[in-house]
């Protein structure tokens, strides 16, 4: 080791001990004697690391002891010289030699530790956030498709290119983030679901443990991260916002057709996704009419395209399709009131819609926005009217100030903007909260407009309907499907 790396961490009287007690010649040969032992220890570390046939653990403790013995060996020749002088350059020199030894330790168990970290897997059943499976935040993106060509046949893969559209794209990272981890949660909550839904099962039942498990898996956390909207389980003729009230005895059966309509949400940004289960192979070909036409108005779908283009897509691939359920032959239609939508922050339906038939408004879809893209194919009439009791309701997101008499009322409004503010709730979510007797309250709301009821929509009694539905993002580079998974 060279003097002057000596005499740079020397300090103090030791620096004025060696300039007048020792000899330079002594310094020199006495310092050799000490670190010669160390280079050669140091060769044999490099040797034994480079061993591939010593188990990694074993490798690990080796090194350690060897360590330890390259302290030692200088302090007791040290102490056999019997120099105090000396001894005192030896101290400083095995004090600086064990410190580089620790870094060096130190830095190789990080690396180790590092190297034999795995990615946390999900639980079963899901049981860990999103958040946690992905602490870095990158989480999985959904299906990214290339634009649609223009009108006049030019191609839109000019945007991926861009250096533009890049940029604008990158700006928003954050919110495409929360999409996707809400779109995440939302694949395996409906994997799980999956996995358990059979017939004889109540209602109330299948919307409960599929609603604690979404809001475990999106770490419910106030207005910030949880549930976009009540979970629809509409059956057979009920299209659309039906979910059981408290009390409600329906019990889920062989021979229906269950829509399972669940949002999600991270500081707002919804998810709208939704699927058919049936257990009856007959309906297969509903199903498969209705999925199609979903596909068919998604790939469609695009910056600058206009709505009603999207609507009579849709309604030409749905009634390409005939079923047959016991017998009788039906032409799959299409719900002709029921529409996809746009969707903005802590807004399910944002202003646009977006038809299922043609004839909608011309309207064309920009850049940035997001879009549920649903839709609904019935045996029956193809058109839904209100039914049944009401267990959907939604804060008016344009009404100002409207004054309120009864106390009741003005104490069950608090409650709706601390814990949904402007995304939808249903019965069940108040009674979760403690709330009772508020019925007269909330039609008070209602009657006031301050909340908006959403009554289940049925098509004729003894009709099927099916739905899928996915959520879109028209990012700046490509349109990405962020709900996709491997189910549909």
């Amino acid at each position: 080791m060279p003097p002057a790396h000596v005499s740079t961490l020397t300090t103090g009287g030791s620096q004025q001990l060696m300039r007048h007690f020792v000899p330079r010649s002594l310094m020199m040969a006495e310092l050799p004697r000490e670190v010669e032992p160390q280079l050669l220890n140091g060769g044999d570390l490099v040797e034994e690391r480079e061993d591939p046939a010593a188990p990694g653990v074993v490798k690990k403790k080796r090194r350690k002891k060897k360590r330890r013995n390259k302290v030692a060996t200088p302090a007791g020749t040290n102490e056999a010289e019997g120099d105090g002088e000396a001894r005192g350059v030896a101290d400083v020199t095995k004090q600086l030699e064990q410190q580089t030894l620790e870094d060096k330790e130190r830095e190789e168990e990080e690396e180790e530790e590092k190297d034999g970290e795995e990615v946390k897997g999900q639980t079963d059943p899901p049981s860990i956030p999103i958040c946690e499976l992905y602490p870095s935040g990158d989480f999985p993106k959904g299906e990214e498709c290339e634009y649609p060509p223009s009108k006049d046949g030019r191609s839109a893969a000019w945007r991926t290119n861009s250096e533009e559209k890049r940029a604008l794209d990158m700006a928003n990272e954050e919110m495409w983030s929360d999409f996707r981890e809400a779109a995440e949660a939302h694949r395996q909550v409906r994997t799980y679901v999956r996995s358990w839904i059979k017939p004889g099962m109540t209602m109330i039942d299948i919307c409960e443990k599929l609603e604690d498990c979404s809001r475990r898996l999106i770490k419910e956390n106030g207005l910030k991260a949880g549930l976009a909207f009540p979970t629809g389980c509409s059956i057979n003729h009920c299209a659309a916002h039906y979910t059981p009230n408290a009390g409600d005895p329906t019990v889920l059966r062989y021979d229906d057709v269950c829509k399972i309509d669940f949002g999600t949400h991270v500081n707002g940004r919804i998810i709208d996704c939704a699927f058919t289960v049936t257990f009856n192979p007959k309906y297969d070909r509903l199903l498969e009419a209705v999925r199609d036409a979903t596909n068919a108005g998604i790939k469609f779908a695009g910056i600058d395209v206009r709505l009603c283009d999207v609507g009579e897509t849709i309604q030409e691939v749905m009634e390409s399709y005939e079923v047959e359920i016991d017998g009788k032959t039906y032409q799959v239609k299409p719900i002709r009131n029921l529409n996809g939508h746009s969707i903005g922050q802590y807004r399910i339906h944002s202003g646009k819609t977006v038809p299922i038939v043609k004839g909608g408004e011309a309207t064309r879809m920009e850049e940035g926005e997001a879009y549920a893209i649903e839709t609904f194919g019935s045996t029956g009439r193809g058109a839904v009217h209100d039914d049944m009791d009401c267990s959907h309701y939604m804060k008016n997101f344009n009404v100002g100030h409207v004054p309120i008499r009864l106390p009741r009322a003005k104490h069950l409004l608090n409650v709706i903007n601390e814990n949904f503010s402007t995304l939808a709730f249903c019965r069940r979510w108040l009674d979760r909260l403690g709330e009772s007797k508020y019925l007269m309250a909330l039609k008070n709301l209602c009657d006031l407009g301050l909340i908006d009821p959403y009554p289940p929509l049925c098509d004729i009694r003894g009709s099927y309907t099916a739905q899928y539905e996915h959520t879109i993002l028209l990012r700046p580079t490509c349109k990405e499907v962020v709900s996709r998974g491997d189910d549909y």
